[in-house]
């Protein structure tokens, strides 16, 4: 899922080629300790996430595995209340596996299977909080985003903002406020409606290309493109199991030229599509841990979900190489001045340093301290937003809360693990990334 953004299109279709058990809240059974999590175990879990679909539409993003476990969801209909007692219990049957420096003696926190252990009681312990919000329970927007997804992102007062907006006032001089003037300079560089397709196409294609340059991905693995209207999110991934994705692209506002690369990484490759596709080959089918077939959104799996997808942006393109391939390739699919580019793309640069913008004004308006006016009128004033694209932010935050920090705290915390583990060199760098798409590890986990 990306955020909103500015979409104008009509509709149409692209295709590019390219178990649980039933659960009862019952007390921890007394054992040794064990450091291998048994799926029955995992299958808790999943029944436990479809058992919440019922309560909370937006909460199941993808379901792939036995149509037996939904069926058997639907006609249990655990209530809240059941769901949260179920959830307490395998919290505390997982809290009992023991790590494995306990059994060898030498830390191994890295290891697939204490990850798995780690990554399966946080998951439940952030649907438990879920559960809690669903019954009425208010958390301030910090408390909520480190139950939910594992990080809290930093503050910033207006004053960390104004340097920046100081050198885009400077870039774009002129009558009027910052944020009309920028947005005449990028109305210039929307793609036509009628151009859309093989701007998108030639877009995928090429990050299509550069994935598969590095990352193996199974054959048949495809995804199939819509356009949609009326979203408060910009674009979104439903992943639907066998190697497949569903990506929609909102059309209520312009798309604007740098939307292309963007959305093509972010939600086909290397991003989401390419993030879930590694998941079911690796851990679902592979090793055969149940847990990977479903995806409960607001849990810590989103902030890996949606920081891997920004910061594969970056790890797909260097600045130069996407400058050359969009000046040559992209702006004139678009019929936009290829000699526009590198002037697009500073003033882009320096908007980029806006993005925490958001999260303030949704830490605000989700803690009481903005109302919705007030926080449009922040993300205009500071962000550089539009004011329709800002009341439409608005309107994401109301129905996804914190989830807004898994973007830019995402990519910045899956950033410097990669960097830091690859030393820079791009080679290692795409190794490194693909190797965290693959894996269970937590946000807390890649900080250390």
């Amino acid at each position: 899922m990306t955020q909103p953004q500015h979409f104008l299109v009509a509709v149409v279709t692209a295709t590019v080629v390219t178990g649980a058990a039933g659960l009862t809240a019952r007390q921890p059974q007394e054992q040794m300790p064990s450091n291998i999590v048994k799926n029955d175990l995992a299958e808790q879990y999943v029944h436990l996430v479809l058992s919440m679909g019922h309560h909370d539409p937006d909460y199941v993003d993808a379901y792939y595995g036995p149509d037996s476990w939904r069926e058997r969801a639907v006609r249990e209909a655990l209530s809240l209340p059941q769901i949260g007692d179920a959830a307490a219990v395998l919290i505390a049957e997982l809290e009992q596996i023991a790590p494995e420096s306990d059994r060898h003696g030498v830390s191994d926190s890295d290891s697939l299977p204490q990850l798995r252990r780690q990554y399966l009681q946080r998951q439940s312990e952030a649907l438990r909080t879920r559960v809690r919000m669903l019954g009425g329970h208010a958390l301030a927007f910090d408390d909520e985003s480190d139950a939910l997804y594992d990080a809290v992102a930093p503050r910033h007062p207006e004053a960390y903002f104004q340097e920046t907006l100081a050198t885009l006032d400077a870039r774009l001089p002129g009558p009027g406020p910052l944020v009309a003037r920028y947005g005449a300079f990028r109305s210039a560089f929307v793609i036509p409606p009628d151009r859309l397709d093989r701007v998108f196409e030639a877009a995928i294609a090429e990050c299509r290309r550069r994935t598969l340059d590095h990352i193996d991905l199974p054959e048949g693995e495809r995804f199939t493109v819509e356009y949609v209207t009326d979203k408060s999110w910009s674009g979104y991934n439903w992943y639907q199991g066998d190697f497949s994705s569903l990506i929609e692209v909102n059309t209520d506002l312009p798309i604007y030229i740098d939307r292309a690369i963007d959305l093509a990484c972010h939600e086909g490759y290397p991003g989401h599509h390419v993030y879930n596709v590694l998941l079911e080959r690796h851990l679902v089918r592979d090793r055969g841990w149940p847990e990977f077939s479903v995806y409960a959104l607001f849990s810590p799996q989103s902030l890996i979900a949606e920081g891997t997808a920004n910061y594969g942006i970056e790890v797909a393109f260097s600045r130069d190489e996407r400058l050359r391939f969009e000046r040559n390739v992209l702006f004139p699919a678009a019929g936009l001045d290829p000699s526009r580019a590198a002037e697009y793309y500073e003033v882009h640069a320096l908007v980029g340093q806006l993005e925490y913008a958001g999260n303030e004004a949704a830490r605000r308006y989700l803690n009481g301290e903005f109302d919705r006016t007030a926080a449009a009128e922040w993300m205009t004033r500071y962000a550089m937003m539009a004011p329709e694209r800002a009341t439409q932010r608005t309107r994401f935050f109301d129905q996804y809360r914190s989830y807004v920090i898994n973007y830019n705290l995402g990519k910045d915390l899956v950033a410097g693990y990669v960097e830091t583990r690859s030393g820079g060199d791009p080679a290692t760098r795409w190794d490194t990334f693909a190797a965290l798409l693959a894996s269970p590890r937590l946000p807390s986990g890649l900080r250390d």
